[in-house]
């Protein structure tokens, strides 16, 4: 351990004094002169001492001074720079130039409304989205020629569907928001099947979408049933749906329905459970007057249950399944033939001629159900779909040996995009969308929109022991097999063009028992645009 100078100094002085006291008594002088000289060094050796011990005593008071003064200054710009750094996380930074750019810009006056125009829709919309009004519009126009067989059998009573042209679709009508969270649509329709109607309600509706997991609707539509029930009209492969489908959608849901409804499409899934009242359609024909209202009108059931359980980057797997119930048929009153009546009928794939070829005729029934499955796949320009249906009717008061009566069909589709687009698959409706080309036609650049092939086979069986003994027990509505196929042009997302061959075999008799079979084929042309 080092020692402090002055320390030193005094041991030295001491060591000096022990020395000298050391010293030999010959080497001493005189005794008193060397006591005396003793004492001296003694006694300055320790004043210098004292004095040195005083002096670093003193240092080091000092210093210790500065360094407490040095500590408390340190301690009060410590306690500043917290100062300031809080008032700093207390004080939003300033803003940046892009910032000061964006409150500039939400700082000018904003329109009331804004309107947009695509696709050829017209969109009127508060400048907050809350409130809008788009205009729709779609108009299709089928032409359509029939080729019969000429020597057909006495009781076919179809010898000679009517070739030429009809407004299948002529709809105008408004959708859009209200309040944010309610949407809304009214829509009128003037086309018809063989022959244009005069104008009617095609879908007038409220909607509430403010909950995230449901939408409910009330109103008249068609509620959700099966995949090509769902499907838009205006983008179908062909120009009307599958016999079956159309059976399906109509027992207890289908165009123009009474019901209310709750539903909801996600990424994956989609659910729907509506219920159902009767068509307003029934009320409102060219008859020379207003159909007689039913005593008791139909209430009815639809559900569905549909969505891609298996999907990747450009392909995927629909599944699903619907159902209908007809819970209590309406009443005709108690002057009716058939007053509890259940009907299942339709036409063959094309309206230019209305004619029904296949008919149950009207059943009395109690309840009435329909069960479905759906099956579905895209993998780029190619799409698959199908479903398969079974009809059960519940008889009410049946005659002695008459049962219940069940019928099915099916059919299965599909398509090639040409041009190489694919159709969207809708995860808010669980169904193909159309093409969108991905050049629209023009002529100086030389494009030519899209391209479709399409094909499908569909079957419809309602016969149920045609060939029974018993009158009460047999239905006689006839089995229809059509295949089919076509070419869809898509100029642009407003026009479209579908071509489209039939053949078409019926196998039928009547309740004499004479053949109403036949087979026929056609050619028809649909004609489109809208907005």
């Amino acid at each position: 351990m080092s020692l402090h100078p002055a320390l030193k100094t005094g041991v030295s002085l001491l060591a000096v004094a022990a020395i000298a006291g050391a010293l030999p008594a010959a080497a001493k002088p005189k005794v008193s002169q060397s006591e005396a000289l003793r004492a001296q060094i003694a006694a300055e050796a320790q004043r210098l001492i004292d004095l040195q011990k005083q002096r670093y005593e003193q240092d080091s008071a000092q210093k210790q001074a500065q360094i407490d003064a040095l500590q408390a200054q340190v301690r009060d710009l410590a306690m500043q720079l917290k100062t300031m750094q809080d008032r700093q996380a207390a004080t939003p930074p300033p803003p940046t130039v892009q910032q000061v750019a964006q409150a500039v810009v939400a700082a000018q006056p904003k329109p009331a409304t804004t309107t947009a125009i695509k696709s050829g829709t017209t969109t009127i919309a508060s400048s907050d989205g809350d409130f809008s009004i788009a205009f729709k519009g779609i108009f299709q126009m089928d032409s359509a020629t029939y080729s019969q067989d000429k020597n057909l059998d006495p009781a076919v009573t179809a010898r000679d569907l009517n070739s030429g042209t009809n407004f299948r679709r002529a709809r105008l009508g408004v959708t859009g928001k209200l309040f944010r969270d309610f949407d809304y649509m009214i829509l009128t329709d003037f086309g018809g099947a063989g022959a244009e109607d005069v104008g009617r309600f095609h879908e007038a509706w409220l909607q509430y979408s403010g909950f995230k997991s449901a939408k409910l609707r009330i109103g008249e539509f068609a509620p959700n049933v099966g995949l090509a029930d769902a499907g838009s009209t205006n983008s179908s492969p062909f120009l009307e749906r599958a016999s079956s489908a159309e059976v399906a959608r109509s027992l207890a849901g289908g165009d123009t329905r009474m019901a209310v409804a709750a539903f909801n499409g996600g990424d994956r899934f989609l659910w729907s459970l509506a219920i159902t009242g009767n068509t307003v359609s029934a009320l409102n024909t060219q008859a020379t007057s207003f159909t007689a209202a039913n005593f008791d009108e139909q209430l009815g059931l639809t559900a569905r249950l549909a969505g891609t359980p298996f999907k990747g980057k450009d392909w995927l797997v629909h599944m699903g399944v619907n159902y209908s119930s007809v819970i209590n048929p309406g009443d005709a009153g108690a002057s009716a033939a058939v007053r509890y009546p259940v009907q299942l009928r339709e036409r063959p794939e094309l309206r230019v001629d209305g004619t029904r070829l296949i008919d149950t005729g009207a059943m009395n029934a109690q309840s009435a159900t329909e069960t479905g499955v759906e099956l579905g796949w895209q993998n780029g320009p190619l799409f698959a779909q199908g479903e398969a249906f079974n009809f059960d009717i519940k008889r009410k008061d049946p005659a002695t040996g008459a049962t219940d009566p069940s019928f099915s069909g099916w059919y299965v589709e599909g398509g090639w995009s040409l041009t190489g687009e694919a159709r969207k698959y809708n995860t808010a409706t669980a169904a193909f969308d159309g093409v969108v080309p991905a050049h629209n036609f023009d002529l100086k650049a030389g494009t030519w929109g899209a391209w479709e092939l399409v094909a499908r086979y569909s079957t419809l069986d309602l016969n149920y022991h045609e060939n029974s003994a018993t009158a009460a027990d047999r239905v006689r509505g006839g089995e229809q097999d059509i295949a089919a196929l076509g070419l869809g042009w898509q100029l642009n997302p407003a026009v479209r063009f579908v071509f489209q061959g039939q053949d078409v075999k019926i196998v039928r008799m009547n309740s004499a028992g004479g053949l109403m079979s036949q087979r026929y084929h056609t050619f028809a042309v649909r004609s489109q645009f809208g907005f």
